[in-house]
């Protein structure tokens, strides 16, 4: 991780997901100003670079941070490297047009994402900036909610996890038995090895809350997707079962 001084300026990679949000909240908190958020569309559900689950909520997200201005959209192919390269032309667009001296990425331990980022931000001539990297997925799961971190499971991929955890906010009790089926599972228990996804409804930068209508659906025994069908911006003081409305498994 390399950080930057209070004065630099920032493009966030924002999938939707917890880590992305964290990693942005994070430098902001550092007092970073935000030049762009970068969210990344790809073709393939099946990208080994990018967060494929209900992307399409990121920009809501950021306008509930009131960065909505900030938003940058862009398709990849979601093909494995050539994606890479679509991100590099992304980001040095956002660079010529918006200005940023560093890439806030939400990245934990995969080395695949953070060494293609750190790339990129080499030939760029900017710096990276991922607060998450190399830290105690137990603990980071704890501090997301402790830190008022509010968000929900909307896509589960592995044997470990009950398909009853999909639209179910992750409160301090379920960050127990998440972290407790991940060591008897051999599973990540930050989620980042694909065993499941995330979306965030609310956090201590955002100004409104994300609100959703979603659909469970079962994909395979082990495999369960929450597709969400409608997202909407409410008060900050909406209760959260007036805010997530998850119909049955078809």
């Amino acid at each position: 991780m390399e950080l930057q001084g209070a004065m630099a300026r920032f493009c966030a990679l924002l999938s939707g997901g917890k880590d992305s949000n964290y990693a942005l909240y994070r430098a902001l908190m550092e007092g970073m100003e935000p030049s762009c958020i970068l969210v990344v569309f790809p073709r393939r559900d099946d990208s080994w670079m990018f967060h494929t689950v209900n992307v399409s909520i990121a920009p809501l997200q950021a306008k509930a941070m009131g960065l909505g201005d900030k938003v940058v959209t862009v398709k990849v192919s979601g093909r494995k490297e050539e994606e890479v390269k679509e991100l590099e032309a992304a980001l040095a667009r956002a660079k010529e047009e918006r200005g940023f001296d560093t890439i806030v990425v939400g990245a934990i331990a995969s080395r695949y994402q953070y060494q293609r980022i750190k790339g990129i931000a080499d030939r760029l001539g900017v710096e990276v900036y991922a607060p998450l990297w190399g830290a105690n997925q137990e603990e980071y799961l704890r501090s997301l909610v402790r830190e008022g971190f509010v968000f929900i499971i909307t896509r589960i991929s592995t044997a470990g996890l009950p398909s009853n955890y999909l639209g179910k906010p992750v409160t301090k009790e379920v960050v127990e038995e998440i972290i407790e089926r991940a060591r008897r599972y051999s599973l990540n228990p930050s989620l980042e090895g694909g065993e499941g996804e995330t979306a965030v409804i609310d956090a201590p930068h955002y100004k409104q809350k994300v609100c959703i209508k979603a659909l469970k659906e079962s994909i395979t025994e082990f495999e369960h997707n929450l597709v969400i069908e409608e997202a909407w911006l409410a008060p900050k003081e909406t209760k959260l079962d007036k805010c997530i409305t998850v119909r049955k498994t078809r």
